[in-house]
């Protein structure tokens, strides 16, 4: 026997909600979208022109597609005509691709994001879920959406235009003194600006127009030869000038998109390039790309953020500014590995945030091994007078304290260090080993006592139990959270230009992985708890759709069978399925009707 199965029935669907699964991703979807307040949403609206799909549910379909590893619009479009999920969450509605496309970059969906990490982290703090004691901070590069090979850099930009400065500057002397052209006012002796350039243009050329009036006017063929040698001179320089103008415009273009970087590419002006751990040539190729940073706990992406400088350690102040702008106040704790110790990033926490940093340097590691410990020309190992402020080395002469230096990093941070001169280094048996200063010169120390305090307070936190097993989660938190984002979600690159685009779509990432841990974590996947007493989706609209069968009913059976029909087809006889109709055969039986399977065919009678 074989379940019924004809292609010949009108299909009727009651409700797509009722064919989901009580723990469907798509009702988590829908509720952290629910808990954005109406307030979010006045930036969409408009008085003129076709109404606009409703932003709740683009926000919805957008976000669930993303939960599905579906990032392009035109894919979207289609999950929109094919997905159940979509579908109930679209309400029937079928946005293209380009209205898809238009919504995940409108300057709106920032806030609405924002929004929905904070309701977000609300609700995880409501049901216990996180404690608010920490947050994990930690980055990774992913691919822009660029070529590869258009890349931009610093440098050469810089060499070439030093170069047509001096060109220009030797070409305009040489102007001067044939006098082709008088002197023009200028701004500056060491080069030319590309207005200055410009006017040089203009005065060779009305040199070459007072030239071509000489010639037309000339009946004297050598006369007319001779001007016509002449003019070359100065249309060759216009030409070089022109160029030059060209150039330097370019030039100046360029380093306006760098301003702080040292590259960028031709196809998206806010990436830049740098090296990647997917490595496949194994040949340290750079991709343009950009900085992710993030904030977890619980495994959960509570804040994140864009830069375009590769480097980890000048992102984590402003990032950290970022968070308690936009999204919730610090906590206690802030944990982050080596690549965020810095001075400066110590500075920030403990003096201006009032807030205990759980982060290493880059020799905490090194620091604790044996080998460390008893190497005898390492500056930690020397004893250190206080009376005296003086450091003894191995060949027991003395490093007295000599003056202060300052030290100013070109992103304006300054640091001061003592720097301890040893008495007379000549002729110590352990020079070669101590130091590698020239001859003649004495062994120098440059100690930052504020660095080393700094240093030993890390120390000291990461050395306590509650302290240091705080510290013990950061792997185990905010790890995963990039490793799900590429290996799961299989987000690797992105799939829209500019920072602004960029950082848009990576609030629907990581709303995206946050949604599927949710959901795969709880036994109940929405977050308003909705859904508990439905197993395959939502009950509420059952008396609704009795009505409406009723109806349908009604209209299709003769009056002779209705009562039949109407006492026989209960609310919960069909409230988890369809009812087909047989088009070509008039209606004399039911072929089944079971609670399990509700499958309702009207047609001839037949035995099973």
């Amino acid at each position: 026997m074989f379940k019924q199965y004809n292609m010949n029935q009108v299909i009727l669907p009651l409700d797509l909600e009722i064919k989901l699964q009580k723990n469907d991703i798509a009702y988590a979807v829908h509720d952290v979208v629910e808990a954005i307040p109406d307030e979010a949403f006045t930036g969409f609206l408009r008085e003129t022109g076709c109404p606009a799909y409703h932003p709740r549910m683009m926000m919805k379909v957008v976000l669930c597609a993303y939960t599905q590893s579906v990032f392009s619009g035109r894919k979207i479009e289609g999950l929109l005509k094919d997905s159940v999920r979509m579908m109930w969450l679209a309400q029937g509605y079928e946005p293209s691709y380009r209205t898809i496309n238009r919504f995940r970059v409108h300057p709106e969906v920032k806030e609405l994001l924002r929004q929905c990490f904070v309701q977000f982290r609300c609700q995880l703090v409501r049901e216990n879920v996180i404690e608010e004691e920490a947050i994990f901070i930690d980055g990774t590069k992913i691919e822009a959406n660029a070529n590869k090979f258009t890349f931009v850099w610093r440098k050469a930009t810089e060499k070439y235009s030093s170069r047509l400065v001096e060109k220009s500057n030797r070409m305009y002397e040489e102007l001067l003194e044939k006098e082709i052209i008088p002197e023009i006012e200028r701004e500056s002796m060491e080069e030319l600006s590309s207005q200055e350039l410009e006017k040089v243009v203009e005065k060779l050329e009305e040199t070459v127009g007072e030239y071509d009036k000489k010639i037309e006017a000339s009946e004297d063929v050598s006369e007319r030869k001779q001007l016509r040698s002449e003019r070359k001179t100065p249309k060759q320089y216009g030409k070089q000038f022109k160029d030059f103008v060209v150039r330097k415009q370019k030039y100046q273009h360029d380093m306006a998109i760098f301003g702080e970087r040292n590259s960028y590419s031709k196809t998206d002006h806010d990436a830049t390039f740098m090296r990647m751990k997917d490595d496949y040539m194994k040949n340290g190729q750079l991709k343009a790309g950009y900085n992710v940073q993030l904030a977890t706990e619980g495994q959960y992406a509570l804040a994140y953020d864009v830069f375009p400088n590769p480097t980890d350690t000048r992102t984590f102040t402003p990032f950290l500014d970022n968070i308690e702008e936009h999204f919730f106040d610090l906590p206690n704790y802030i944990v982050a590995d080596a690549g965020y110790g810095s001075e400066q990033n110590y500075e920030d926490v403990i003096e201006n945030r009032k807030r205990t940093p759980l982060i290493t340097y880059n020799q905490y590691r090194k620091e604790k091994k044996k080998k460390y410990k008893q190497d005898a020309f390492n500056v930690a190992n020397w004893h250190y007078d206080e009376i005296e402020d003086a450091f003894t080395c191995p060949n027991d002469k003395k490093l007295t304290f000599r003056y202060l230096s300052n030290r100013t990093d070109r992103y304006g941070y300054t640091r001061t260090y003592n720097v301890y001169e040893c008495e007379d280094c000549f002729g110590c048996p352990l020079r070669s080993q101590c130091t590698k200063a020239k001859e003649g010169n004495n062994r120098k120390i440059y100690y930052n006592e504020k660095w080393e305090n700094q240093k030993a307070y890390t120390r000291q936190q990461l050395s306590e139990k509650e302290t240091g097993k705080i510290y013990g989660k950061r792997k185990i938190d905010v790890e995963p959270v990039f490793g799900f984002l590429k290996a799961n979600l299989r987000f690797t690159r992105m799939s829209v230009r500019g920072k602004e685009k960029v950082e848009k779509e990576l609030g629907f990432a990581f709303m995206a992985v946050n949604l599927r841990k949710y959901t795969a974590m709880n036994a109940n996947p929405t977050i308003d708890g909705d859904h508990n007493s439905n197993q395959n989706g939502s009950h509420h609209r059952k008396p609704m759709m009795g009505t409406i069968f009723r109806l349908f009913l009604a209209s299709y059976v003769p009056a002779s069978s209705q009562d039949f029909y109407s006492a026989s087809f209960t609310t919960e006889a069909f409230s988890s399925g369809f009812f087909s109709l047989d088009k070509n055969q008039p209606p004399t039986a039911i072929r089944s009707m079971t609670p399990q399977k509700m499958d309702f065919h009207i047609g001839p009678s037949t035995k099973s």
